[in-house]
């Protein structure tokens, strides 16, 4: 005869092999979670840490926004008081244009070339002597042009004002009252200010003194040569870049 004994609650066949199993199952899913976790957060600061990289290229590009120009170019009206022979000056329209490299805040190298030839004004006309006898010459047909590069020094006087003073050698060619030779070393000083409307963009009043030497074709004492001095201004504007 069997006897039926009441079994102790929760001790059910098979039960303390399921609570080993739930209880090994437990860390398994918590390495899961914890992976996944791992997985979802450097996914998330991804896009954070690439923002971070994108800050330092906006002050370099606002640096090179802000950077001075190395270059300008210059574009003019330009006038030349001309003493190509004694006492004969005439007053010559033409234009004038320069390139300028910049090095520095202070200091540039500048090519400039000008050339006058419209007659403005003609004063007295000068003695020639010709062949041993002495004539007025006529007002014949003036010009002279120049090809000059020199240093430049430059730096801003007030507000939009900048200033500079440059020194010029190279070259100069004069035609219309026969002069042999008619190419001559040419060289002098001059000063200018420029009025910044922007960053690229001035107006230019100048002003120099060009000495070049000549000699006409006759003259009595031989192949000495006529230095003079010709004074010029221009007007213009400048682009720098």
């Amino acid at each position: 005869m069997w006897l039926l004994r009441p079994r102790k609650r929760g001790s059910y066949p098979g039960r303390r092999g399921r609570d080993r199993k739930i209880f090994e199952e437990s860390p398994t899913l918590k390495r899961k979670l914890l992976l996944s976790l791992l997985a979802v957060v450097p996914a998330l600061l991804m896009p954070l840490a690439a923002a971070c990289q994108d800050v330092p290229d906006h002050p370099a590009a606002a640096e090179r926004v802000d950077a001075p120009a190395k270059y300008e170019v210059y574009a003019g009206y330009g006038y030349t008081s001309l003493n190509q022979v004694n006492q004969s000056r005439h007053g010559l329209q033409g234009v004038d244009i320069a390139v300028t490299r910049d090095w520095g805040k202070y200091f540039g190298l500048t090519a400039d070339g000008a050339a006058y030839k419209y007659a403005l004004q003609c004063c007295n006309p000068g003695v020639v002597t010709t062949k041993g006898t002495t004539t007025l010459s006529t007002d014949g047909n003036p010009s002279v042009q120049y090809v000059l590069v020199g240093p430049v020094l430059h730096a801003n006087l007030y507000g939009k004002v900048d200033g500079f003073f440059h020194v010029l050698l190279g070259g100069a060619h004069t035609g219309g009252e026969d002069m042999t030779p008619n190419i001559s070393f040419a060289g002098g000083y001059g000063v200018g200010l420029d009025y910044r409307f922007s960053r690229r963009l001035a107006l230019r009043l100048s002003g120099d003194d060009i000495i070049s030497s000549f000699n006409t074709t006759y003259n009595n004492v031989g192949a000495s040569p006529h230095e003079h001095g010709n004074s010029r201004a221009s007007f213009g504007v400048v682009y720098k870049f």
